[in-house]
C-alpha cells in the first residue's frame, strides 16, 4: 500500500529543499522524522508537517480499505522536491548610490510518498533476471586512464647474493654503452 502527501507552495529555494529531502529518502518513518526533527535547515519543518500528512494518509488509506497498519512498518519511497512560482515574488532591496537590486524569492513544491511493501534489496546484488539479459562480458574490461596503463612488473631477487650480482653488473654495463657511444661519435666525425 502506498499513500502520498504534498505540500506546495513552501518557501525557500526547491534547491535548499532537496538537501533535506535526500537526507530521508529510502529511511524508516521514525529515522526520517527524528532526521527531520534535528536538522537545522529552515526546510526541515515544512518537510516534516508532509511527512506526517504523509502517514496520516496512510493510515486513513488503510482504514477505508479496512487493514490494519502499522505506521512503523511505514518506509520513504519516494521524495522530491520542484520548483514553485517566483513571477509575483520579485523584489527590490536597496543598493549603494541610488541604485535597486532585484531580487528572486523562490516558492518549491515537496512530495512525499511513504510504503510499507516489501523494500528492494540493497545489498548490492542485481537480481538474476537482468544478468542474464546481458551478454557476456569478458573477465578484463577495456578501461581508460591511468588503470589502461601498463604496470611495471617488480623485480624481487630470490637471494641476498643475486641482488649484489645485479647491482655489480649495472655500473659495467653503464661505462661499456658510454664507451660504445664515444666511439660512435669519434667515427661519425672523421
Amino acid at each position: 500500500m502506498e499513500a502520498t502527501a504534498s505540500a506546495k507552495y513552501l518557501r525557500g529555494s526547491a534547491q535548499k529543499a532537496r538537501l533535506v529531502v535526500d537526507m530521508i529518502r529510502g529511511k524508516d518513518v521514525n529515522q526520517a522524522l527524528a532526521i527531520l526533527r534535528f536538522t537545522k535547515k529552515r526546510a526541515a519543518g515544512h518537510i516534516e508537517k508532509c511527512m506526517r500528512s504523509a502517514i496520516a494518509n496512510a493510515n486513513e488509506i488503510a482504514e477505508k480499505a479496512n487493514i490494519s497498519i502499522d505506521p512503523d512498518d511505514l518506509w520513504v519511497r519516494t521524495a522530491f522536491v520542484d520548483r514553485g512560482p517566483t513571477k509575483n515574488r520579485r523584489r527590490v532591496r536597496p543598493a549603494p548610490q541610488g541604485r535597486a537590486y532585484r531580487e528572486q524569492r523562490h516558492f518549491c513544491h515537496v512530495t512525499i510518498s511513504l510504503s510499507n511493501d516489501e523494500r528492494p534489496s540493497t545489498d548490492g546484488k542485481k537480481p538474476e533476471v537482468e544478468k542474464a539479459a546481458k551478454p557476456a562480458e569478458s573477465k578484463r574490461r577495456k578501461r581508460g586512464g591511468a588503470a589502461a596503463a601498463p604496470r611495471a612488473k617488480r623485480a624481487t631477487p630470490k637471494k641476498a647474493t643475486e641482488a649484489t650480482e645485479v647491482a655489480a653488473e649495472k655500473p659495467a654495463a653503464k661505462k661499456a654503452s658510454k664507451k660504445k657511444a664515444k666511439s660512435d661519435e669519434a667515427t661519425s666525425e672523421e
